[in-house]
């Protein structure tokens, strides 16, 4: 007769996740890997062992232990708060390493080494309720611990859990007592913040990117200060519509603040409302709604933009933020016609926004950002087309957005995919190193930069980078999987590279030209044709001789094997006009 291995009985949980893990994967993936490795071997074992506790569980961003008794999990929790503290002093203050704990007395069930029940459960709601680098305890263990620790709990009231019948009384971990409250490592290091998507209340879909645009630019205008951690578009926008509270937010994301608002326009008029609340606490800490001309909509964003840095930061002024930024332009028609613009970008559709971003301009030929667009998009719809008249254009558009604002992250942008695809890779990682130092939270720009790491003979890093870009979320560029597929083509990933290229909606010529060859390589002559076909709907005079002139690679190799590739898809060596063959 087998023995019956299920067995219950009353534990101390300890349950831990590491703060904004989705976010240090997506700056460091294999760096933020190691580090959370060696901290879960060197320190957070030992300091397990040593409270005579037992991790049960680990995963990626978080781990279980039990332990014999709740004295014993709270040291340990402190010990291992200790412990952090101490290994976050010597790291840079954007890869610091930061836990969440909770520490729950229940019920559980332990079964073939694993321990679970609603004792586990528990302990696992109200970790997210634990501030960056602190510790949140039930009642139960508050009542048992009692005085035989020297600390001091916050009352946190009672909270209704997710999936947990009944309410549960919560304590969140002060400081011993008798002692001055020393600042966690979040509190010591700036404020972080995510603005998630502003909601559409015009009614009509088609205005989402009026929304969308403002909501991108406020992040763009707080990632201009360095007193402030801003979370990335992209990351933030994959909350749209989903309905988490703001602690669920803030958890998932690793920030303090959150900033949520609406947009309603109806003819010239705006409205809009804004709000910054304190995640830990679910507090407004600000709230205003402004009626505008929509002339006046960046008069708007410097009040919201303002008012936030000057809560976050005491030592700011609202003057100094009214200053950090060169006024874009006074037109609201320029701005309407680059938001369409650099939205029809995202989605590869780059010739349809050339006019609209020659438009921005003519209103408002000062307008740095429209100029920066339109080199993007002047560039990226004639990588193929070898247009020397639109090139040049792209050419004179991004240096003119860095006369007009050389230290706008998107004007760097510009110029460097200018550099990149005329085969300058010098040239172009100088201005990506600036673009990204002016704006390390921009995921478009850390896109392209994998596409300069593929083109430098990195493939393996731009694979990197680009999964981690694609890992915040489903609001990211169409485009992102097509960098994805030119990069497993470099990795002679063949199978792979015709999935990511084939997901993308709208592809760009070069796209066509990667996906032609990957088929190619996996013996599909017939498919690879086809496509080949397909880009000579755009440009007949297509050739390898053409091809070469703008599919630069730092590595002779590298260019070898696409030249090979697409020469085994039947693309001509060279042109040969209908007229000259007959």
């Amino acid at each position: 007769m087998v023995e019956n291995s299920v067995q219950r009985h009353l534990a101390a949980i300890l349950a831990a996740d590491v703060v904004g893990y989705s976010r240090l994967m997506g700056v460091d993936e294999d760096g933020t890997l190691t580090v959370v490795r060696n901290l879960r071997a060197e320190v957070i074992e030992t300091r397990i062992a040593e409270h005579q506790g037992r991790l049960f569980k680990s995963m990626g961003d978080g781990f279980l232990a039990e332990f014999p008794s709740v004295v014993k999990a709270v040291a340990c929790a402190v010990a291992l708060q200790k412990d952090m503290a101490a290994q976050n002093a010597e790291l840079p203050e954007d890869r610091a390493i930061q836990l969440r704990i909770g520490v729950n007395l229940g019920d559980v069930i332990a079964e073939d080494g694993d321990v679970f029940g609603e004792g586990v459960n528990v302990a696992a709601r109200i970790e997210g309720l634990a501030p960056a680098g602190g510790i949140a305890v039930t009642g139960m263990v508050h009542d048992n611990v009692g005085s035989r620790l020297d600390l001091s709990f916050e009352d946190m009231g009672e909270q209704q859990l997710k999936n947990i019948a009944q309410p549960v009384r919560v304590y969140r971990l002060g400081a011993p007592s008798g002692t001055s409250v020393r600042p966690t490592a979040v509190e010591r290091i700036k404020p972080s913040i995510a603005v998630l998507p502003f909601t559409n209340m015009s009614g009509d879909p088609g205005q989402q990117y009026i929304s969308d645009g403002i909501t991108e630019d406020i992040i763009t205008e707080l990632a201009r200060f360095r007193g402030l951690s801003v979370v990335a578009r992209h990351a933030s926008f994959h909350f749209a519509n989903r309905g988490e509270s703001h602690i669920e937010v803030a958890r998932e994301l690793g920030v303090a603040y959150v900033v949520e608002g609406s947009l309603r326009k109806l003819g010239d008029r705006i409205r809009i409302t804004a709000q910054l609340v304190d995640a830990r606490t679910g507090n407004h800490v600000w709230a205003d709604r402004y009626d505008r001309d929509a002339q006046d909509i960046f008069a708007i964003q410097d009040l919201v933009v303002a008012a936030i840095v000057t809560m976050l930061e005491g030592r700011m002024y609202a003057a100094e933020a009214a200053k950090a930024r060169a006024k874009p332009t006074t037109s609201w028609s320029a701005y309407d016609c680059l938001l369409q613009g650099r939205d029809l970008c995202d989605h590869q559709r780059d010739a349809e926004a050339v006019p609209l971003l020659e438009r921005a301009i003519a209103v408002d030929p000062h307008f740095a950002l429209a100029h920066a667009w339109l080199a993007i998009a002047l560039t990226m719809s004639n990588v193929i087309l070898l247009d020397d008249d639109q090139m040049a254009k792209a050419e004179s558009a991004s240096k003119q957005a860095l006369e007009l604002d050389a230290n706008d992250a998107t004007s760097h942008w510009a110029r460097a995919l200018y550099y990149l695809w005329t085969g300058d890779h010098d040239r172009s990682r100088f201005h990506f190193d600036r673009a990204l130092t002016l704006n390390p939270a921009d995921i478009q720009i850390k896109g392209d930069y994998a596409n300069w790491q593929r083109a430098s003979g990195r493939p393996a890093d731009a694979l990197a980078t680009i999964d981690a870009a694609i890992g915040l979320g489903p609001f990211v560029p169409d485009w992102f999987a097509a960098v994805r597929g030119l990069t497993l083509f470099d990795l002679a990933r063949y199978t792979d590279a015709v999935e990511a290229l084939e997901s993308v909606p709208v592809q760009r010529s070069s796209g066509f030209l990667y996906l032609a060859a990957a088929r190619a390589q996996l013996g599909d002559l017939t498919g690879a044709s086809e496509v080949i076909a397909k880009v000579k709907l755009v440009k007949p005079d297509l050739s390898l001789r053409n091809v070469i002139q703008v599919l630069h690679y730092a590595r002779p190799e590298a260019q070898q094997h696409l030249m090979d590739a697409l020469r085994k898809a039947g693309l001509p060596e060279q042109y040969v006009s209908p007229l000259r063959a007959s």
